[in-house]
């Protein structure tokens, strides 16, 4: 049984076409899941289906194998969380803790359980000591922080983050990158981001659907997307620096291996020149 599921999924906007058209969708446990596109993809609006903001228009969405249900979206909301690209959207109180602290409060749980959680979210995003400044005198980066830690606080399952890197500086996608990898490998979490920063994927993402004018042309792991430039560019897309090079080395007759993070780049590089003067 897959967390989320899409079958056919299609969704059509009031007087306009569609923005969805036959999506198949899986997110299996322990995920890290990129959905990557230009601008106008689709992408915020297939992740509003996956709990139930957005109702398909066709198709189906199913959470746990079950699908979403007046009766159940109480339960699929705390089971995926839903990080937003405008962190101004989710954040509304007068502290940062007080904001954490207000879906833990919503599901009626006690006091000390609420602290607990909002600690331990704070812990995980790193952001305890932010815990009294008022949210809307924060950067961006830190605001997005605080939006993340009131959708852990839920203890969700799946963390869906739609464009996690928008408005950060280089060190605020470096410090995302390992809290993304962090979710999945110290808590089982499984995460789905969407984006178009194409140099981020190979380095938190098991498996990427590739999306253009609300269809999936192309899924695979990170070889098997990052091999396929001419699709990538039809997209607006391109294949992360680090691979490009290691690519232009191997027409150049330079016998490195190809790789797609950085420390399996520099593992290559190494091997290629080790013992060379």
């Amino acid at each position: 049984m897959h967390l989320i599921e899409t079958r056919d999924l299609c969704y059509a906007y009031p007087h306009s076409v569609k923005a969805l058209e036959g999506i198949n969708f899986i997110a299996p446990r322990n995920a890290r899941i990129a959905v990557i596109g230009s601008n106008g993809a689709g992408k915020s609006t297939l992740f509003k289906h996956f709990n139930g903001i957005f109702r398909p228009t066709s198709g189906s969405v199913l959470v746990r194998g079950e699908p979403i249900t007046k009766q159940n979206i109480r339960e699929v909301r705390k089971f995926v969380g839903i990080v937003f690209q405008n962190a101004d959207d989710q954040i509304f109180s007068p502290t940062v803790e007080q904001d954490v602290a207000f879906g833990p409060t919503n599901l009626g749980l006690d006091e000390e359980t609420i602290h607990h959680r909002v600690h331990e979210a704070l812990k995980i995003v790193g952001i305890e000591d932010l815990a009294d400044r008022v949210p809307h005198h924060l950067s961006g980066g830190e605001k997005k922080r605080v939006a993340i830690a009131g959708v852990i606080a839920m203890e969700p399952e799946v963390l869906v983050l739609d464009e996690p890197t928008a408005g950060l500086d280089p060190q605020g996608v470096k410090d995302l990158v390992g809290f993304i990898n962090s979710l999945s490998k110290k808590y089982g979490m499984t995460v789905i981001f969407s984006t178009h920063d194409v140099g981020l994927v190979a380095e938190v993402s098991d498996y990427i659907y590739v999306m253009n004018k609300g269809r999936f042309v192309a899924e695979g792991n990170v070889e098997q997307i990052f091999m396929q430039p001419d699709m990538l560019k039809s997209m607006r897309l391109d294949v992360p620096v680090l691979p490009k090079l290691l690519r232009s080395l191997q027409k150049n007759d330079i016998p490195v291996s190809m790789a797609y993070t950085y420390e399996d780049v520099e593992r290559s590089l190494l091997a290629a020149y080790k013992g060379r003067p």
